[in-house]
């Protein structure tokens, strides 16, 4: 800061032609002005400006330094502009990762939206089942169900809370029935999605009622698009976010198994690296997105 404060005074010096002018308009005491000057001249080990109590002019290599400074000065202020600016007028690549599912479902379609919007702004969908690490991987936004994260820097927002449901097709269930009661999947081929938490064990609750059943996976994989389309095709009963298959359950190409019972709920949030200062791409494409769930009433249609 002191270095910068001492580029400042004498590029002002040289414009007003007087050291007081110049500590006057950067807000500074006479003597403060004296005291920068002379260090910059002693950090430079030449003498710069030549002063008595009558004049002051610049020797021939504080004219080239002055000339130098300015131009440094200038590239500073325009990089301080375009820093300003972007932060209202979005600009960049906006790099943002969530699943496979979730991207293809909900940040998939309101990408031409908000490049309608914000046309100085690319985006690049990482997709990816498992968490990346945010800061090495220069990820803006990412969409995320886990309950916290490691870096005490990623701010976490709430987006929406999903259940988890068990479906499969009517195929299936035609062939090989609905089970009443969740001890009875122990009799069915389940669809298994890898990354969740304890995914061989579902904790059941219904009222006051509850019931866990460990079940092995006939398919199981780390993505839930693969299990999809193997529900679709009557491979076996699916268990899924509904926001994955709630569209599925609208058109009747896959029916809800045991849906009186509840398995723990899933909370969608939104995470990014700091909340202070944060950039206009990144604020924008939260706010269409929030505002995209809160239209659709997302939250209330995959609770119910």
């Amino acid at each position: 800061m002191d270095r910068w404060t001492q580029l400042e005074l004498l590029v002002k010096t040289a414009e007003l032609g007087s050291l007081s002018r110049a500590a006057q308009a950067l807000g500074m005491s006479n003597p403060a002005a004296t005291r920068y000057l002379s260090s910059l001249e002693d950090r430079l080990g030449v003498r710069l400006v030549e002063r008595s109590t009558r004049r002051l002019f610049f020797t021939e290599i504080g004219r080239e330094y002055v000339e130098r400074t300015k131009a440094i000065l200038q590239e500073a202020k325009e990089a301080d502009s375009a820093a300003q600016a972007s932060n209202v007028n979005p600009t960049g690549t906006l790099r943002v990762s969530a699943s496979l599912s979730f991207s293809i479902l909900h940040i998939a379609p309101i990408i031409p939206e908000y490049s309608r919007l914000y046309p100085e702004v690319s985006v690049y969908v990482e997709t990816a089942n498992r968490y990346l690490d945010m800061i090495d991987n220069s990820i803006d936004l990412a969409i995320r169900t886990r309950e916290f994260e490691n870096d005490s820097s990623i701010t976490v927002r709430r987006l929406a809370v999903t259940r988890r449901i068990l479906t499969a097709s009517p195929e299936y269930l035609r062939r090989r029935g609905a089970p009443d009661l969740p001890d009875q999947l122990t009799e069915h081929k389940i669809l298994n999605y890898v990354l969740s938490k304890n995914y061989r064990e579902l904790k059941f609750s219904r009222g006051a009622e509850t019931s866990t059943v460990v079940v092995d996976g006939m398919l199981e994989s780390n993505d839930g698009q693969v299990l999809r389309t193997a529900a679709l095709r009557g491979l076996g009963i699916l268990v899924q976010p509904k926001y994955i298959v709630y569209d599925d359950i609208m058109a009747g190409r896959l029916v809800p198994v045991l849906d009186d019972w509840d398995l723990p709920r899933l909370t969608i949030n939104l995470a990014y690296p700091s909340r202070k200062h944060l950039s206009a791409k990144v604020r924008t494409f939260i706010d269409l997105l929030i505002r995209t769930f809160r239209e659709n009433d997302y939250e209330r249609l995959w609770t119910a």
